[in-house]
């Protein structure tokens, strides 16, 4: 068994997968803040996937983690994971200290494309792309069957594209960036509501014919789109799949997404040839794909680039 761990700014989901890559246990608790606690939070979470697995934590084939921020894979140093209150931690090397099995460190949406692609299988063919669609914006990717980090690691930030020069400023501190119009905080900014499920909420209103709602939905889809088209166009993967928190919508996403690509292949036969909306896949609902990622980073199922090494024996 390989433990995989999805460490996010509230919650932490972990899961022990077989040799399939399929999770056969699984739970959830709350993440510390600052970096004490966000160890604290992992090695909690290891040992609870112990005991429901029956096993020492030792006997895990590998512990992987999946974690916001900039991640150095070589050495499993996290940066600059702002919502966890972590500037600079060695999480690789503090788990490896604790646990006698090997750890890997990953970006969450690096993972998340990982378990995306695992549970895709030949269906992803060799290339895809995991647009993860949640408070904000970014992008995975596995390419000939490998994670592609680039060469700094920022391989997949096109939320960070600027395509407004009028725009809002970003919290990166660009003008109009991708991140700020195709978001679950677009929907905060543009639609706010107390309703639990943001997103959920504006596309009902929109269907209700709430014409505020209908051009919120149809600037977040267009948008949305925009990054399905950049996707394709700079990197070329056979299947785009829509993850994070707005893949909630499901069907609904799914298809007024393909009805927007459809729409703007009729007035372009370049656009057309590239077929971009039978690329475009939902991941399944409450799928782990971030957890499950994580336990599969460096596992022989799934080919990684050479920086996937583990730190601990």
């Amino acid at each position: 068994m390989r433990a995989g761990l999805d460490i996010g700014g509230t919650k932490t989901h972990a899961v022990a997968v077989d040799d399939s890559g399929s999770p056969i246990h699984s739970l959830r608790m709350s993440t510390g803040f600052g970096a004490d606690a966000v160890v604290g939070t992992a090695v909690a979470a290891v040992r609870g996937l112990a005991d429901l697995a029956g096993i020492e934590p030792a006997r895990f084939a590998s512990i992987g983690v999946g974690i916001p921020g900039t991640v150095e894979p070589a050495t499993g140093t996290v940066t600059h994971a702002v919502n966890l209150g972590v500037d600079r931690l060695p999480l690789g090397a503090a788990l490896a200290d604790r646990f006698a099995a090997p750890v890997r460190i990953e970006n969450d949406v690096n993972a998340a494309a990982l378990g995306a692609y695992a549970l895709l299988g030949g269906e992803a063919g060799a290339s895809m792309a995991y647009l993860n669609l949640g408070t904000g914006l970014a992008a995975g990717l596995v390419l000939d069957g490998r994670l592609w980090r680039g060469a700094g690691g920022s391989a997949g930030e096109i939320g960070h594209i600027p395509v407004d020069p009028h725009g809002e400023i970003c919290p990166c501190g660009q003008r109009g960036c991708l991140e700020t119009v195709a978001s679950g905080s677009t929907i905060a900014r543009r639609w706010p509501t107390t309703d639990p499920h943001p997103a959920r909420a504006l596309f009902a209103a929109a269907a209700a014919g709430d014409p505020v709602a209908v051009g919120v939905r149809t600037r977040l889809l267009e948008n949305i789109a925009a990054a399905v088209r950049i996707l394709v166009l700079t990197v070329d993967p056979e299947t785009v799949v829509i993850g994070g928190g707005l893949s909630s919508l499901g069907d609904d996403l799914l298809r007024d997404l393909r009805a927007v690509l459809a729409r703007w292949e009729q007035g372009s036969p370049f656009l057309a040839s590239t077929e971009l909306p039978a690329r475009v896949r939902v991941l399944p609902p409450g799928f782990p794909a971030a957890a499950v990622g994580a336990a599969l980073v460096g596992s022989a199922d799934v080919s990684l680039s050479p920086t996937g090494t583990p730190y601990g024996p």
